[in-house]
């Protein structure tokens, strides 16, 4: 029988593991983002740009727009970050990645529908609703995704 060298061999993988302290280090340099601050941070700015466009543009109308386009990402949003961390599905799945994956698909197609659920309801649920105004609300709650991202990286920067 022939000897071959094991593929997983930490010396020919080129994989250091790392200890208490490095790992420790490597958290603290690289925190995490949790999905519930990202759903406070939409409905921030979705409510800090309601008043906004009410304030600015002096028409109730549009600062319901504005408002309800925003609730049209962070309901939707909030909804997913409950599946994903607090469900009973997530709870079965921890430590299976490829069912913790398959629920990470469910729980966003859940989220799409419910945006699309929203958006057709919306002239229904809005009376004289400003569809721009919506579109507004809608893209810069959005956007906080990339906002959250931004501070996320400055924090590193500094720390590191």
């Amino acid at each position: 029988m022939i000897a071959t060298a094991n593929p997983y061999d930490e010396e020919d993988a080129g994989f250091k593991a790392l200890t208490a302290e490095e790992a420790k280090q490597l958290r603290l340099k690289n925190p995490s983002m949790s999905p519930w601050g990202v759903v406070a941070g939409q409905l921030l700015a979705g409510v800090l740009a309601a008043f906004a466009a009410w304030g600015l543009t002096g028409l109730g109308n549009v600062g319901w727009s504005v408002a309800y386009g925003a609730l049209a990402v962070v309901m939707p949003s909030a909804l997913m970050a409950y599946g994903l961390t607090s469900s009973a599905l997530s709870r079965l799945t921890a430590g299976y990645a490829q069912a913790t994956f398959a629920g990470f698909l469910f729980w966003e197609g859940v989220k799409v529908l419910s945006v699309v659920a929203m958006l057709w309801a919306a002239n229904r649920i809005v009376p004289d609703l400003n569809w721009l105004g919506l579109l507004a609300g809608l893209i810069l709650v959005l956007k906080v995704y990339w906002f959250g991202f931004w501070i996320q990286t400055r924090r590193a920067n500094l720390n590191g």
